[in-house]
């Protein structure tokens, strides 16, 4: 693995730890009925490469399932990471 494999590995692992995070956070302000994290915030990390944390998040935590644009876009964003990441890998090994 080279160098720009473990940033780029690092940095979806963060974003992603960021995403599950603030999704739980996000239930249990809820359930308090306290200040309650941006809906933008939230999709913010998602798209900046967290979007498996925030879907695992999604459905561990069981907040925002309800929403339709959480639970296809969410989901939908992990295959793009995913798939996105899969290629950036291939295409670094080839270097």
């Amino acid at each position: 693995m080279n160098v720009y494999q473990i940033i780029i590995t690092c940095t979806i692992a963060v974003m992603s730890i960021i995403g599950f995070t603030l999704m739980g956070v996000d239930k249990a302000k809820a359930k308090k009925g306290e200040w309650r994290i941006k809906e933008a915030t939230l999709f913010a990390f998602a798209i900046l490469f967290g979007a498996v944390g925030s879907t695992l998040g999604m459905l561990v935590f069981r907040h925002k399932t309800k929403h339709w644009y959480f639970a296809v876009f969410f989901p939908l964003l992990a295959l793009v990471d995913v798939a996105l990441y899969a290629v950036g890998m291939w295409q670094l090994a080839l270097l």
